[in-house]
Formats: structure tokens, C-alpha cells, sequence
């Protein structure tokens, strides 16, 4: 993912700084950003890893964790993405997928 500081300045050209900060510089052109927005509608995500399990959990141990437990989402259809808020059981139940989220545990 990008940092939010190349996120921000993505659309920005600056020439060389001022005292009092930065002037625009005269060779810019600034180019429309398109949106992508991705979806898998009426399809599975998980095509064949671990079939045979009913849902593919992974769960990641971490020492430096604010939380005890932090859910991600794998399934692209959460309210909260990136975090988990259970949409994946209703996409399972739709498609008969079996993803599930990525589980970061605090050690």
C-alpha cells in the first residue's frame, strides 16, 4: 500500500523550495486518478486453497499489538475493511467459499 504522504502529494509537482515553503513548479501536469474498486460478486475469492476445510483461517502471532486480537478481512465485502466484521460467513453461505480472515494475535 502507499504511505499516506505519497498519497497525498500523488496529484502535487513542486520546483525548489522557498524560505516560507513550497512553490508550484511550472513543469507540472497534474493527471486524473482513476478508482478501482474491487469486487467479487456471486463468485468465490478462494478458488483452491484448503478446500476441504469449511472456512481457511490463518492466524499470526506478534509481540507488538495494541490489542489482544485483531481480525482482517480476506473476503472483500467487510463494512470496516480492512478489518474483519464477519461478512465472509454471509459470502460463504452465497458462493459456498470457505474464506475466512487473517487472525493477528498479541504473544
Amino acid at each position: 500500500m502507499a504511505s499516506a504522504a505519497s498519497m497525498i502529494g500523488a496529484g502535487f509537482c513542486f520546483g525548489n523550495s522557498s524560505v516560507l515553503g513550497l512553490k508550484q513548479s511550472p513543469r507540472c501536469t497534474v493527471r486524473p486518478r482513476r478508482m478501482v474498486v474491487v469486487r467479487a460478486e456471486g463468485q468465490t475469492i478462494n478458488s483452491e486453497i484448503r478446500k476441504n476445510e469449511e472456512k481457511v483461517v490463518d492466524a499470526v502471532v506478534i509481540t507488538e499489538l495494541s490489542k489482544p486480537l485483531t481480525a482482517y478481512c480476506r473476503c472483500w465485502r467487510s463494512g470496516t475493511f480492512p478489518l474483519c466484521d464477519g461478512s465472509h460467513v454471509k459470502h460463504n453461505k452465497a458462493t459456498g467459499d470457505n474464506v475466512g480472515p487473517l487472525l493477528l494475535k498479541k504473544q
